[in-house]
């Protein structure tokens, strides 16, 4: 067996200094806003779709678990696909109409659309 300094998770293989260690960024997931004070906005975009339409619900404030579960109840309303991603709702299609008309049902009443 070789006795090579293994990587750490983060990357980490050897320090000069004798007491280091290694210290995680702290990260705070943000509490998730009441859905009156939500400031969404609702888009069409067509960008690196191959020409195709999707509605980007834009602007949510909160925790990862409940964009997913906000994500969800949208497509579901809907009733087309779509994904959350990088703090975005993709919904398939030209569903700018049905989204706000959810959102004002919802008590999302800041919600713009563009």
């Amino acid at each position: 067996m070789s006795k090579k300094n293994k990587a750490d998770a983060n990357g980490f293989v050897y320090s000069t200094d004798p007491g280091f260690q290694f210290r995680e960024e702290e990260s705070q997931e943000q509490e998730t806003l009441a859905p009156a004070k939500q400031q969404l906005r609702v888009k069409l975009d067509t960008k690196n779709r191959g020409g195709k339409a999707v509605t980007l619900v834009t602007g949510f404030a909160g925790t990862a678990d409940d964009l997913e579960a906000f994500g969800k109840k949208i497509k579901n309303f809907c009733g087309t696909g779509g994904s959350v991603k990088d703090g975005e709702v993709i919904i398939q299609g030209d569903q700018r109409d049905k989204v706000m008309q959810w959102l004002a049902k919802n008590g999302y009443e800041k919600s713009r659309k563009l």
